[in-house]
């Protein structure tokens, strides 16, 4: 019987249904426990709490997109949590970006509802037994979907490699922790970063087998109406997803592959590593052959920032926010009545190719430093960034930020200070937030895209065959999977410079990395991705300065904006919350974090709460 290595009683059930009032018109201080296990809207309401938890806004730190504390952009809310990170903010008693407690109350409530919400001492039909057994297969499948996702963040946080060269993950929980289990924290320790992917991987297989691979129709149970929930398929991503992190050179223990410093490392077992890598390429396969899965399509901008009631075919798992301008009142220029929290960098905009394929330091893409907007970009380009005489949305106005431009620092002290604005899940619509007139619109924060799974194919293709090289049991290459999605989402059909890059497994990945990063700019992907791919992580934040003489005429020069003296290889990795160390001797802690063990600044504790 596995161990379970973990502490945390999460307050009784009468405090998790009180986040579901709206499932239920009986004020929640009149039902009990016993009420809540045998009333289906109530029971249904705990594990409705978790996806409340886990579905959040894409700027969901203190207002700010995640990619402001790597390379793509940057904040301007000094006291937030993603500014922390990004100058190496990880003390002994604050972890900007700690999530351990949070997912172990999210994991104790699965629990909670898997031991009493699936009984025959509730029903979700009264009238038919074959429709109630319906149900609750769905409703079963997708609290195992969820115990996946929450164990995955964990293991995103705070996987990694220790001291001794071992890789760990989190201790693994597959059951409601009681009060007497917690009582004993000496007995729980990390389980291994494989055995953490293993359960993860068998929770999707459960998942899949359970759920539909998508919900369509008018079925009462696997159709429309059950919009938004887990799917089969959306199990199948975070399975891909789960193995590709574990085939990353970042979570491979000291025999595999040696860390040398930041941005070195070395493959000591070429054959254990590559087929961690055929792992992920051959599953990855599989799974673009399911249906819905086999024809790549791009990004529709509008479905992040105006999507309707219909499901986008391209969000696998998604979270809406509901109608409302909050990302635009947090993103917007202050000219458009928005405070331009998060803006993105010069070295994001750097990323984005010419629609002739060619980076724009290699003079065949025909870009000119002189006049840096007049090239032809790659289509992601625009998705992503407002920059220097671009329209703003359907404004009749255009971007600016020359010293006394309307959406220059002159002008506002919250403007941008990287002569960017965020496009990406911002509205078009003219006069957006004009006061006492704004609009709203409904936002859609993927957090598995179907794009994804075709990503982590080339990729994982490319280190266990190589660029061109169809592998056994596949069924098309690395190479073949790039070109579509250059084409598709760039724009880009010449491929003389994709050709160049396919010339070996190096340039082919830093070619992939480079389109992985445009085209999940924002999406809170690039500051794992950096981790995992052991990149340097102190790259300087740089800026478009641009000025415009007597004459009207516009000169623009690259300036350095922000120092990011991420300069250790300890901030590969999250150190483990303070207090669980403190009490715990058995929780070894990750590379170089013994003697900056973060903590509590989320209330990262576990000492048992009292039912």
């Amino acid at each position: 019987m596995k161990r379970f290595r973990y502490i945390i009683v999460l307050a009784w059930v009468t405090g998790i249904v009180s986040a579901c009032t709206d499932l239920d018109t009986k004020m929640n201080n009149q039902w009990s426990v016993d009420d809540t296990w045998t009333n289906a809207e109530k029971a249904q309401g705990v594990l409705l709490s978790v996806y409340q938890d886990v579905l959040t806004v894409p700027d969901a730190w203190d207002g700010n997109f995640l990619d402001a504390a790597t390379d793509n952009a940057m904040t301007r809310v000094y006291d937030s949590s993603v500014y922390r990170a990004g100058q190496g903010g990880f003390s002994r008693t604050n972890n900007p970006l700690g999530n351990w407690s949070a997912c172990y109350d999210q994991l104790q409530r699965i629990h909670t509802f898997l031991d009493n919400g699936l009984t025959d001492e509730i029903r979700y039909s009264i009238s038919s037994d074959e429709i109630d057994q319906a149900y609750k297969k769905r409703l079963r499948g997708e609290a195992i979907f969820l115990r996946a996702w929450c164990s995955f963040n964990l293991l995103r946080m705070y996987g990694g490699k220790t001291d001794n060269g071992q890789v760990l993950g989190y201790p693994i929980v597959t059951h409601y922790i009681t009060p007497e289990e917690a009582a004993h924290p000496e007995s729980f320790s990390r389980d291994s970063y494989e055995d953490c992917v293993k359960q993860i991987c068998y929770d999707c297989d459960e998942a899949m087998a359970l759920l539909p691979l998508t919900y369509s129709g008018g079925d009462a149970i696997l159709g429309d109406q059950a919009f938004g929930r887990a799917s089969g398929l959306s199990a199948a991503a975070l399975k891909v997803r789960t193995l590709l992190y574990a085939a990353s050179p970042a979570y491979q223990p000291d025999n595999i592959v040696r860390l040398n410093g930041m941005g070195d490392y070395t493959v000591v077992d070429e054959t254990a590593y590559q087929a961690k890598w055929e792992r992920v390429a051959n599953y990855a396969d599989e799974v673009l052959a399911m249906s819905g899965m086999k024809n790549y399509s791009a990004l529709v901008p509008k479905d992040l920032y105006d999507g309707g009631d219909a499901q986008s075919a391209e969000f696998l798992f998604r979270t809406f926010v509901g109608r409302n301008h909050g990302l635009e009142q947090r993103h917007y220029p202050p000219f458009y009545f928005g405070n331009a929290q998060t803006t993105p960098s010069q070295n994001l905009a750097d990323a984005f190719p010419a629609k002739n394929g060619f980076p724009i330091t290699d003079s065949r893409s025909l870009y000119d430093e002189t006049d840096p907007y007049d090239c032809q970009r790659d289509n992601r380009f625009d998705v992503n960034l407002y920059y220097q005489g671009r329209q703003f949305g359907a404004n009749s106005s255009y971007i600016d930020v020359t010293p006394g431009g309307k959406d220059s620092g002159y002008m506002n002290v919250n403007a941008t200070r990287t002569g960017y604005y965020l496009a990406k899940f911002m509205n078009t619509v003219a006069d957006f937030l004009k006061p006492l007139e704004e609009q709203d619109s409904r936002h859609y924060n993927p957090m598995l895209r179907k794009a994804e799974v075709w990503f982590n194919f080339a990729e994982a293709s490319n280190e266990a065959f190589g660029p061109k090289v169809v592998g056994p049991g596949c069924t098309k290459s690395a190479y073949d999977v790039i070109k579509t999605i250059r084409e598709k989402s760039g724009g880009i059909t010449d491929v003389t410079y994709l050709d160049e890059m396919a010339a070996s497994k190096e340039t082919f990945r830093t070619l992939i990395q480079n389109e992985r990063r445009i085209e999940f700019a924002f999406e809170n992907q690039r500051f794992w991705d950096l981790r995992r791919w052991l990149l340097p992580l102190n790259e300087p934040i740089y800026g478009m300065q641009v000025t415009r003489d007597g004459s009207g005429d516009e000169a623009f020069k690259v300036v350095k904006v922000e120092d990011r003296p991420l300069n250790d290889v300890r901030y590969y990795y999250m150190p483990l919350p303070y207090l669980e160390v403190q009490k715990n001797p058995n929780l070894i802690n990750n590379k170089g974090c013994a003697g900056i063990v973060a903590g509590n600044s989320r209330n990262e504790t576990l000492v048992p709460k009292t039912p």
